[in-house]
């Protein structure tokens, strides 16, 4: 027994070098293999040789784990997301399709089995018939699934069917590797995917593209056709005959400013914006430039506008002047009325007292008093000359005024004028004869004769005076009113005096009446020399002191009126001075805005953002000045001393503004588009800005030839002699006005500085889908593309007749030379 535990000891002395020796081997091996991976970019966080040669369960298992997630998971990689998560994205795409198929995790959404046979089916339809299968039969959803797989995918049976039932959560991490086998298995479909998307993507800018261009052909003939309608409306300069007509034209010309045009200036803009925005997305997507049909380019539109806003100025010009014009000639025409109602009304009788012979048969004192008589009468129509001219004068007037009654006016006047030619012959006929009988006459009644010399020209003043307090007038100012009023107090100041001289008048009257019943003269109670008598002289006298009161309420009446008129005026002044300034100031802010560089573009759009809500904030103050305009213009008051403003210079502004911060938002819009789909940092972007802003040094947010020159060449950027900076200058000013804008610079830059698709690259997807073959078939399409693009490729594809063709085979080459200008689709 002794023997034998000595040789036992022996023997263990013996072994204990060779199982030293052993593990070393192992370690040296084991670091070896651990080197390799760590060389591969795997962390091997805490495990060492030494436990994976003593059988550490946990940390083998670790290290085999963090192996297959390195090899196998770490590499997919689905729109830029992690491993797990790119894979989980992969297999959520694949399966959204089939239905009971819900994967968000790696665990029990695959307890049922229908994930992996969903997998196998998507790629490999022949190799199961997915819709024999049951949610409920988990087992053999599993076994189908594994057996398929292992016989023709050669992915190795991984998993074991009944621990994942079995298993309330089953292993992730075993789920996750068997599942990278299969997206390992089908990445040559996943390249097809990709190249399918492109297509997709391409095709879904062109077709964007394409409605974006019919949208702005629409908008732009809705436009015009409204244009031509309504300059002949405005052109229209046929007058009216009365005021009411005339304000009535006034009055659809005001609808048409407020409610007409406003909404077209909108779809102005709004048009200009499309058009922007589409031709940034062409330069973007590197497509040809949009050619609008003939007729209806921007700068059609733009002309067809400013000759609609010529038409508009010079209609509402017009419209005032006519207004003038027929308030002047309804003033003239009643005047005309009046003094020829008065002077008709003297003239009557006169021509057949003139013609009378009564001298024949007539006394010598009868003839003394005829002869003083028609002296006085002499004097009288002497008197009458001044207003015979000055209805002469307002009867040209209104010829030259071209007032609608012209004719019977020009009638009247003739019929005054010959009467009045007709009174003169007969006035000096019956002069002669007085004259020749007077050597037969002596004596005359002195009393009579200073009765008449005297009267006349009281009646004549009593008559003017009547005339002139009846009188219309028309004033504009205070100060024309207040005239009136001083003119009419003068006059007041001097009926005192009238009426001694009244009293003086009549005082000679009873002096000859005194004398008459004296010395018995047979006078019949009639004064010889004239037809003027007291009882006619106290009725106008009377007549007089009522016109007088009323001329003064008149007045009173008609300066409360121009006191209300000052009142608009500097209402509207006031407003005027502050909104015209507004204006003027956000204009001038919103050009600093767009040309400094104060953070981001996206804070730069805020920052305009919230200035044009500002701007439509503001807009209740335009309609109040609009209300402020009405009321004035319903006054009929034409000029405004308070303010250099009108409204139409209040209009033009607040149009120029609103579509100035429209223009320039959408201009910061198109450069968030050229940033983010070139790929432009924001330091680029502001560096693009702080060198274009250094040589615009006139601030107008534009570039001379020389000056854009020197821009391209302080970033860097070498031209490379004429020719080439000729080819520079035809891309960024295409029409060759000869200067460069910011927008034509930043699309400049960003095609120099960034990467975009090209035909090739497309034809390149197209190759994917047809299996390396020079042509496609219809099938293939709508196996890869969504319903809607594959037909739009179908129908625009022409037959392929190259080496190889088959019946229905498609060239895609040609057509996406066509999708970029290339050829024609």
């Amino acid at each position: 027994m002794h023997t034998e535990n000595l040789d036992t000891m022996h023997r263990e002395r013996l072994a204990k070098p060779e199982r030293g020796k052993m593990r070393v081997h192992k370690i040296s091996n084991v670091n070896k293999a651990l080197d390799f991976i760590a060389s591969k970019g795997v962390k091997l966080v805490s495990i060492g040789a030494e436990e994976i040669v003593d059988g550490n369960a946990k940390m083998t298992l670790g290290m085999i784990w963090t192996i297959i997630l390195r090899f196998a998971i770490q590499d997919i990689s689905v729109e830029e997301t992690s491993a797990k998560e790119g894979l989980l994205l992969w297999c959520q795409r694949k399966t959204a399709p089939y239905k009971n198929v819900n994967i968000q995790n790696f665990h029990i959404s695959w307890k049922d089995g229908l994930g992996f046979c969903a997998l196998i089916h998507r790629h490999r339809p022949e190799l199961i018939d997915y819709g024999k299968l049951r949610k409920d039969d988990p087992m053999t959803n599993l076994n189908t699934a594994f057996d398929v797989a292992e016989k023709y995918l050669d992915i190795p049976k991984m998993l074991d069917a009944e621990d994942i039932v079995g298993t309330a959560r089953p292993d992730e991490k075993a789920i996750m590797t068997y599942v990278s086998s299969f997206y390992h298995a089908f990445s040559g479909a996943q390249k097809a995917e990709t190249a399918a998307n492109r297509i997709c993507k391409v095709l879904a800018v062109n077709q964007e593209n394409e409605q974006l261009m019919e949208d702005y052909e629409k908008l732009a003939s809705d436009l015009l056709e409204w244009i031509r309608r309504t300059i002949p409306w405005l052109e229209n300069r046929v007058p009216e005959n009365t005021m009411q007509a005339m304000q009535q034209k006034l009055e659809d010309f005001r609808d048409y400013r407020r409610l007409h045009k406003p909404p077209k200036v909108q779809e102005k803009c709004q048009l200009e914006i499309n058009f922007n925005t589409l031709q940034t997305k062409l330069r973007l997507s590197n497509r040809p430039a949009f050619m609008p049909s003939e007729g209806k380019m921007v700068s059609d539109i733009s002309n067809a506008w400013g000759s609609l806003e010529g038409a508009e100025k010079g209609y509402e010009e017009w419209l005032l002047n006519e207004i003038r014009r027929l308030e002047r000639l309804d003033h003239l025409a009643e005047k005309f009325r009046q003094k020829a109602a008065i002077h008709e009304a003297w003239t009557e009788g006169k021509e057949e007292m003139l013609q009378q012979r009564d001298y024949e048969t007539a006394s010598l004192s009868d003839i003394k008093a005829l002869l003083k008589k028609h002296e006085a009468f002499e004097s009288d129509l002497a008197a009458h000359q001044d207003r015979v001219e000055q209805i002469a004068a307002i009867a040209q007037e209104l010829n030259e005024l071209e007032y609608y009654d012209s004719p019977s006016v020009n009638a009247r006047c003739q019929r005054i004028c010959d009467q009045w030619d007709s009174l003169g012959v007969l006035t000096h006929k019956r002069s002669e004869a007085l004259q020749r009988t007077e050597k037969l006459l002596e004596t005359i009644d002195q009393l009579y004769l200073e009765f008449a010399k005297r009267a006349a020209p009281f009646n004549n003043w009593m008559e003017g005076a009547m005339e002139d307090l009846q009188d219309t007038f028309i004033v504009h100012t205070i100060e024309e009113i207040q005239g009136l009023s001083t003119a009419h107090e003068q006059f007041k100041a001097t009926l005192p005096e009238a009426d001694k001289e009244r009293q003086a008048i009549l005082g000679i009257h009873n002096e000859i009446v005194k004398i008459v019943q004296t010395y018995h003269v047979n006078m019949a109670g009639t004064n010889p020399y004239t037809t003027i008598n007291p009882q006619e002289i106290n009725a106008k006298w009377d007549k007089v002191r009522q016109l007088v009161p009323q001329r003064d309420q008149a007045l009173i009446e008609e300066h409360a009126r121009q006191q209300n008129n000052e009142r608009l005026r500097r209402q509207f002044g006031n407003q005027a001075n502050v909104i015209g300034p507004w204006i003027q100031t956000k204009m001038e802010e919103i050009g600093r805005i767009s040309i400094e560089m104060h953070g981001t573009l996206e804070d730069q759009l805020t920052h305009l953002r919230q200035y044009e809500k500002s701007i439509v904030n503001y807009k209740p103050k335009i309609d109040q000045l609009e209300g402020d305009h009405q009321l004035i213009q319903e006054a009929l008051i034409f000029d405004n001393k308070h303010t250099n403003y009108t409204m139409e210079h209040i209009r033009v502004g607040w149009e120029q503004l609103l579509t100035t911060i429209a223009r320039t938002i959408n201009e910061i819009e198109n450069q968030v588009l050229t940033r983010d789909a070139k790929g432009i940092s924001q330091d680029q972007m502001n560096e693009f800005r702080a060198s274009f802003n250094h040589f615009d040094r006139d601030h107008s947010g534009k570039l001379g030839a020389e000056e854009f020159k020197a821009c391209l060449i302080s970033l860097g950027y070498d031209a490379q002699g004429e020719a080439e900076f000729a080819r520079i200058m035809s891309i960024v000013d295409p029409n060759r006005l000869g200067v460069v804008t910011f927008q034509a610079f930043i699309d400049f830059m960003s095609r120099e500085t960034a990467d975009t698709d090209t035909a090739d690259q497309v034809m390149a997807s197209f190759k994917v889908l047809a299996g390396d073959k020079n042509y496609i078939l219809a099938d293939e399409l709508r196996r890869e593309l969504p319903p809607d693009q594959a037909e739009y490729c179908i129908a625009r594809m022409t037959p392929y007749t190259g080496p190889g063709a088959v019946p229905g085979a498609l060239d895609y080459m040609s057509f996406s030379t066509a999708l970029y200008g290339e050829s024609d689709l």
